[in-house]
C-alpha cells in the first residue's frame, strides 16, 4: 500500500511539472506574437508617415575629383641635408686658419697647442690611412669624407691621409695638397692635423686626430 501511494505522488508531481512547463510554453508564445504585431504596426505608422518614398534623380553634375597632395618625402629631405651638411667646398680660404709654421699645422678653435705639438711628435698611433694618389679633385674629396665618417663610426682616432708631393702632376705641383687641407678643415670630426714625420710620408701625407 505504501508504494502505491508513492507512485500516486510521484505521476501527480510530474503532471505538475509538465503542466508548468506547457504553460511556460505557452505564455512564450503569447509573448513573441504579441512582439511581433506591434514590430509590424510601427512598422505600418512609420511607412504612413513618410509617405511614397521616390529615388532621386541624377542632377548631372560631375563629382569634384580631389587630389590628395603627396606625401612629404621626408627621408630624402633629411639625407639632402646632411649630404649639404657633409658637403666640402673647394672654395674654402684655409690660409688664414694654419699656423704660419712651414708645415702649415691646424689646430679646431680652443685646441691647446699641447695636442698639436703631441701629434708632431707622433704621440698618437696612426690606425688607418687612405691613399689619394691617381685620383681627380672630386673623387679624393668624395673619397676623404667617406673615410672620415667610417673612422669616427669605428672610434679610430688617428689617421693618415696620403695627398702626395706632386711630383707626378702637371709643373709638378702638388695639387690635391692644398684641397686636403682645406678639406679637412671643413669636417668637424677634425680636430687637428699635420705634415706627417719623414717616416710616416713626410711632405706628401697628413696626420690627423679626429674628435673621440
Amino acid at each position: 500500500m505504501s508504494g502505491s501511494i508513492k507512485d500516486f505522488a510521484a505521476l501527480k508531481s510530474l503532471r505538475a511539472t509538465i503542466k508548468a512547463q506547457e504553460e511556460a510554453r505557452k505564455a512564450a508564445e503569447e509573448e513573441r506574437q504579441r512582439r511581433e504585431k506591434e514590430s509590424r504596426r510601427d512598422a505600418e505608422l512609420f511607412r504612413r508617415s513618410i509617405g511614397d518614398v521616390q529615388p532621386l534623380s541624377p542632377s548631372g553634375k560631375a563629382e569634384a575629383n580631389v587630389e590628395r597632395p603627396l606625401p612629404i618625402p621626408k627621408q630624402r629631405m633629411a639625407d639632402e641635408q646632411a649630404a649639404l651638411e657633409e658637403s666640402l667646398s673647394d672654395e674654402f680660404n684655409v690660409d688664414t686658419l694654419l699656423d704660419t709654421d712651414h708645415e702649415l699645422s691646424y689646430a679646431r678653435p680652443g685646441i691647446s697647442g699641447d695636442i698639436l705639438r703631441k701629434l708632431r711628435r707622433g704621440h698618437w698611433v696612426i690606425q688607418a690611412q687612405l691613399d689619394l694618389h691617381g685620383m681627380r679633385r672630386d673623387e679624393a674629396r668624395e673619397a676623404l669624407g667617406e673615410f672620415l665618417r667610417n673612422a669616427v663610426k669605428r672610434g679610430v682616432r688617428c689617421v693618415r691621409v696620403i695627398h702626395g708631393k706632386g711630383l707626378g702632376s702637371v709643373n709638378k705641383e702638388p695639387v690635391l695638397k692644398s684641397k686636403v687641407r682645406s678639406w679637412l678643415v671643413q669636417k668637424d670630426e677634425v680636430i687637428a692635423f699635420c705634415q706627417a714625420r719623414a717616416a710616416d710620408g713626410g711632405a706628401g701625407a697628413l696626420v690627423v686626430l679626429l674628435k673621440a
